[in-house]
């Protein structure tokens, strides 16, 4: 078998004017490709133990352009190991990003795994009911030819159909039902969805713990309200550890207040500069912003303009 081609950073990287192209490989190539992205992901992971974060990064970024783009839960593993490493590096926006990729393709394959269980639910609601419409004619088949077939014979028919309308009677009727092998398979395959199911929300803990503090330590009232915003989620989630919980809980308590501080930060920084602007606009008139007063009215909550020219009079606008 030919060695797949290596995704490049190149050949993966979004276009941010349009979907990602998803390349499928066969199950050889997946499978190969998945072994030497795995591989390369455990080297970084022996690389951050021991704290060399910047190589760790290296091969991370290596595994992710070898893992296919469509295996979103193997991706977001390795993705949100990069933001651990952006935090050790204090690259906050490189953090931010990294966990949120991981948040994105985890959000996107429970959207694409409740779609197939929608579509199974109904294939097999769609089947259940060609099954009951079958054998609704074949009972009415029978009646109406009752007066062809002996008494015997119409019971043994009205017997076979109650045994495959009953749930009870369909497991009991010899050859119906599953084989071993069929609830050996089933019943791994449970226990492998419920393995993914959970492995799927311990990383979405994680990346979310990472970008809440990513995005807490970058500041800024947009990065603080996002903080909040994870960290309030958070704290709703089953499976968050003692620890987390304590720190998710003093984040809530300090984030509101720096949140608020950076708001009005922002916005007096903000009326600075359009004031700056205002008087570039207005100097070639003798005027500036300064003669020009924005007031509240109490009754109505709306605000008035007043024009002011400088020598004691005032006139509203």
């Amino acid at each position: 078998m030919s060695r797949p081609s290596k995704q490049t950073a190149k050949d993966t990287e979004p276009n941010p004017t349009a979907e990602p192209e998803v390349v499928r490989f066969s199950p050889e190539e997946e499978r190969a490709l998945l072994e030497e992205s795995n591989t390369t992901k455990a080297e970084a992971n022996a690389l951050y133990s021991t704290h060399d974060y910047e190589n760790a990064l290296s091969r991370y970024q290596d595994a992710l352009s070898t893992c296919p783009n469509y295996l979103l839960y193997e991706r977001a593993v390795v993705q949100s190991n990069m933001a651990a490493c952006y935090l050790h590096t204090e690259q906050w926006k490189d953090a931010i990003k990294a966990a949120t990729s991981a948040l994105d393709g985890l959000a996107t394959l429970e959207g694409k795994n409740k779609a197939k269980e929608s579509e199974q639910k109904q294939e097999l609601d769609g089947g259940e009911n060609n099954k009951n419409t079958k054998q609704q004619d074949a009972q009415k088949k029978n009646g109406d030819s009752s007066s062809e077939a002996s008494p015997k014979t119409a019971d043994q028919d009205g017997s076979i159909e109650g045994e495959i309308i009953s749930a009870g009677a369909a497991r009991a009727a010899p050859g119906q039902s599953p084989s071993s092998s069929q609830l050996i398979d089933g019943d791994i395959s449970t226990r492998a969805a419920e393995k993914r199911e959970a492995d799927v929300r311990r990383i979405r803990i994680k990346a979310l713990l990472r970008r809440a503090r990513a995005r807490a330590e970058a500041g800024g009232w947009h990065n603080l309200t996002g903080a909040e915003e994870d960290y309030k989620l958070l704290s709703t989630m089953p499976g968050l550890g003692a620890a987390d919980m304590r720190k998710v809980r003093e984040q809530l308590v300090a984030l509101p207040p720096r949140t608020r501080a950076a708001q009005e930060e922002e916005l007096s920084e903000m009326w600075g500069k359009l004031k700056t602007l205002g008087d570039g606009i207005l100097k070639p008139f003798g005027l500036s912003t300064s003669n020009f007063q924005m007031v509240k009215d109490e009754k109505s909550g709306g605000y008035s303009m007043n024009f002011s020219s400088g020598e004691g009079s005032a006139k509203k606008g």
